[in-house]
């Protein structure tokens, strides 16, 4: 993992993005929800996590804290990331 990169500022204009009303979006290649997809649809409910100790470099640490308050959330969404593209070399589904 690269520090310098993870360091960087976002690029992104998030002025400009804040600024955007509903109208403004373009939702043009967003498929309509039709009655036959909230037919098939199912409701998930989180499950609770579990708590764990790691070891991790302080620099990833504070990156991930330094991304706001629910630094503990976005590294679980990383690992699961992480999981979702190598778990069929490993033969594993996750569970939603």
């Amino acid at each position: 993992m690269n520090v310098k990169n993870m360091n960087r500022p976002s690029e992104t204009d998030w002025a400009r993005i804040d600024a955007m009303t509903d109208e403004m979006i373009d939702t043009s290649e967003i498929p309509p929800l039709t009655d036959e997809f909230f037919a098939k649809a199912t409701l998930r409910m989180p499950r609770p996590s579990v708590t764990v100790t790691i070891h991790v470099e302080p620099e990833v640490l504070e990156w991930f804290k330094a991304q706001g308050d629910d630094y503990d959330r976005r590294m679980n969404a990383a690992l699961r990331i992480y999981v979702e593209a190598h778990k069929d070399l490993i033969g594993q589904e996750l569970r939603h």
